[in-house]
């Protein structure tokens, strides 16, 4: 009777007991949709990697793209019933206790009874201290977890979430940290190896304790075999492959386009959120060429160097170190290296002036992990004739000595330059170096696809190192004369022919009581009646004053916000002029409308997003395909119906060719002209007292705006005209993207009229609508007999 009484009081003691821990329990239904935390991995249009996003690196596999041999191997290591039990495995339980009973005494820990489930829930909901309470609700949640989720499932949660030593957690992340490779490439021995690691993968690292490894890899074979996995003599060859770790190095990046990854990543966040971002498991495929970024970042480069050569002058060192015979190289390598700095120039110190000559020491390491190692070199003074000293914003005369530019001690850049072997028997010549300076002054590139609008290449400025400002797409700047196609677009959606006599002398506008009297680039200066396309070759700013009266600030301003320009433009005169703030991906996504047939171009970084499973979760390309599946004899036609049409397709082509003009005889003609053997159509801009530069330009394949100019606005130097500066990038950056490609004619759109016409002592093939062939005449000024009606804004606009 008492044995039952006990039993009764023991049975509502344990129940109750029971009742309390469940009621404590963590919520386990998450787990059902929980997709762990993974890296979001960027990778450029040739599919190589641009960028890893994450705060965890981790990669998640689902269970059908684990291999069978790699989900057996850690079943038979870790719960060889796992398919046949409900959560608990009460054999296992009971060889557990069976063992430690054997054990007793021997100080051995006694080994765990765990299933994969019960790891499940406390690597996931109960945590990992080491009491009986935890082992209680353990079981308990565990028995739940089965209830509620599939074997599979469970599974497939334990295999990516399961530590495994090397920072890696789960078996995708560990074959890669291991073996460097992917799941489906592992060996029998192989997988065996990674499913012996969850007891203990510090005491079976292979690098560490190869025995130990060995055994315990052994052992999982063995338990592999005996569950029937594999057989006997798979086991046998299995165990004589040795272990040869071959850890994994961080996946290569693409070493060029920051600005636009960063770019990218702020797209991301804004359409995902930032936890989606970095640990959705994202993969991004962008329209980044990395070839053609890299000779875009070197193109703005070498502009922004030749600018600072002819204008900046000699800033100076940017530290002083001790430089003695020996103490040098410790005093260098504890200098900070100035951010932005190219990879190719060496911090350097100088050690020796003389009259035409300096030594200077550098610290450079033959091999990846060896020791830095002491090297020395001359600089000359022939080769210092930019070097002139630059005080209060102006440059002296060039350096007649050597210590006029370097002092002993002086920490600057230097770059090693190619020498010619020694003759044979003769000493080898100390090694040339060059001084390096980085600009103050900044740019931008953007180049793209007029047809898609796919952002093929983007620079932000000098270096993302020195800055993460993105002057592409976040500096707001004045567009000068690269703003006046936006105006004579206006009269050729009017109607105006491209020979159209306009009036090219100077002109008052009042408003407010204040005049307003622009004056072209070369001050003074009057043509009298000259034609439209005269107007925007030269880029006269007088006849373009008029035409924007004429046409009415309404209309320009309209025009501006249709291509993306400006969109909100106030109706002041002077914004005709490039007065108005933009940015340089809205001025190439613009002038893209132009060779596009007059269709709205929306530039896009990113072409596609997949989720973790592969599934499209965002494209940019719209396009439908009415004709597709019909045949293969029936040509697709792909139609973009989110695309507007910004303007008519003759009035579009009319602006393609008045901005050739520019480049075979106008303000483009002596950084371009013919250089690059195909039809090229673009416009400088220069604003009012040469703070910005501008080139805008395309061929059939490509639009590329350049801009150049400093942080802080303010002058770059009389005389310097985006046709000096800017243009020569845009040809760079052109050439090397069109380098293997047959040039291409700009195509006339239907119901265009193509009249043979004489300019500039030659003829060519002028574009008309229909109809107005004859119609050329000359424009009324617009302002006689009164002042006009438009207002007025102080801060004037471009120049050129």
């Amino acid at each position: 009777m008492l044995l039952v009484v006990g039993g009764i009081v023991a049975g509502v003691a344990g129940y109750g007991m029971y009742r309390q821990i469940a009621e404590d329990l963590p919520d386990h239904r998450w787990l059902a949709s929980y997709d762990p935390p993974q890296m979001s991995r960027i990778y450029a249009a040739d599919s190589r990697l641009q960028a890893e996003l994450a705060t965890e690196r981790r990669v998640f596999v689902p269970i059908e793209a684990i291999p069978a041999r790699v989900q057996q191997a850690f079943v038979s290591a870790e719960d060889q019933r796992f398919w046949e039990h409900h959560g608990v495995d009460p054999l296992g339980i009971g060889r557990a206790l069976l063992t430690a009973a054997e054990q007793w005494g021997s100080g051995r820990r006694m080994g765990g009874a765990s299933t994969i489930t019960q790891q499940v829930a406390k690597n996931m909901l109960v945590g990992a201290e080491r009491s009986m309470m935890r082992k209680v609700r353990e079981a308990i949640l565990a028995v739940r977890l089965e209830q509620a989720l599939s074997k599979d499932r469970i599974l497939e949660l334990y295999l990516n979430e399961i530590f495994l030593g090397q920072s890696a957690y789960g078996v995708a992340a560990a074959a890669q940290a291991y073996f460097n490779k992917g799941l489906d490439e592992l060996t029998l021995a192989e997988a065996a190896f990674l499913a012996a690691l969850p007891k203990a993968p510090n005491n079976y690292n292979p690098l560490r304790f190869p025995e130990q490894a060995r055994a315990r890899r052994d052992w999982v074979l063995d338990r592999m075999a005996e569950d029937g996995h594999i057989t006997r003599e798979e086991a046998r060859y299995a165990k004589a492959e040795p272990i040869v770790p071959r850890p994994t190095r961080r996946p290569e990046v693409v070493p060029v386009g920051q600005h636009f990854t960063e770019e990218v990543r702020r797209e991301l966040i804004s359409r995902f959120g930032a936890e989606q971002t970095t640990m959705g498991g994202l993969v991004v495929r962008t329209s980044l060429d990395p070839e053609l970024q890299a000779a875009t970042e070197r193109a703005l480069r070498d502009g922004l160097l030749a600018y600072d050569r002819r204008r900046g002058g000699w800033r100076g060192a940017f530290a002083s170190i001790a430089a003695g015979q020996t103490e040098w190289m410790a005093a260098l390598e504890a200098t900070q290296r100035p951010p932005g700095g190219l990879p190719e120039w060496r911090l350097a110190v100088v050690l020796e002036v003389r009259a035409t000559e300096a030594r200077l020491g550098w610290l450079e390491r033959p091999e990846p992990r060896a020791a830095l190692q002491p090297r020395t070199g001359l600089m000359y003074l022939a080769d210092l004739s930019w070097a002139r000293p630059a005080r209060d914003g102006r440059v002296g005369a060039a350096p007649s000595r050597m210590n006029q530019v370097l002092n002993v001690g002086d920490v600057v850049f230097a770059e090693p330059m190619p020498t010619q072997a020694p003759a044979q028997g003769r000493p080898a010549r100390p090694e040339r170096l060059e001084l390096r300076q980085m600009p103050q002054v900044e740019g931008a590139v953007v180049a793209l696809d007029p047809q898609t609008g796919r952002v093929l290449a983007m620079a932000g400025g000098w270096s993302f190192e020195r800055s993460w400002f993105n002057r592409a797409t976040q500096a707001m700047r004045q567009p000068g004369s690269s703003f006046k196609p936006f105006v004579y677009i206006t009269a050729l959606e009017q109607g105006m022919p491209p020979n159209t006599e306009l009036l090219d002398e100077p002109i008052e506008v009042m408003s407010g009581g204040r005049v307003w009297r622009p004056q072209n680039y070369t001050a003074g200066t009057a043509n009298g009646w000259v034609t439209m396309r005269t107007a925007m070759e030269r880029s006269l700013n007088l006849v373009t004053v008029r035409l924007a009266q004429q046409v009415g600030m309404d209309a320009v301003a309209d025009a501006a916000a249709r291509f993306g320009v400006i969109p909100n433009m106030p109706r002041f005169l002077a914004l005709s002029l490039g007065a108005g703030e933009t940015t340089v991906m809205r001025m190439a996504a613009g002038y893209a409308a132009f060779v596009n047939g007059g269709q709205e171009v929306t530039p896009t970084l990113i072409d596609s997003v997949q989720d973790r499973r592969g599934r499209v979760v965002w494209r940019a390309d719209r396009r439908t395909c009415a004709a597709c599946g019909g045949g293969p004899e029936q040509v697709p036609d792909l139609v973009d119906p989110q695309r507007r049409q910004v303007t008519d397709p003759i009035a579009a082509y009319q602006m393609v060719s008045l901005l050739q003009g520019v480049v075979q005889r106008g303000t483009g003609a002596n950084a371009i002209g013919n250089r690059l053997g195909r039809p090229v159509a673009g416009k400088t801009g220069t604003t009012d007292d040469y703070k910005d530069n501008w080139f805008v330009g395309f061929t059939p394949d490509i639009v590329v705006a350049v801009w150049i100019g400093h942080d802080d606005p303010r002058s770059l130097g009389q005389g310097e005209t985006g046709g000096g500066n800017a243009a020569p990038i845009f040809r760079d950056v052109v050439a090397a993207a069109l380098r293997d490609s047959p040039p291409v004619p700009f195509r006339a759109p239907p119901g265009v009229a193509l009249v043979r016409v004489n300019v500039g002592g030659g003829s060519i093939l002028e574009a008309f609508r229909p109809g107005t062939e004859n119609s050329a005449r000359r424009m009324r000024d617009a302002s006689e007999g009164g002042g006009s009606a438009v207002g007025l804004d102080s801060n004037l606009g471009g120049l050129y």
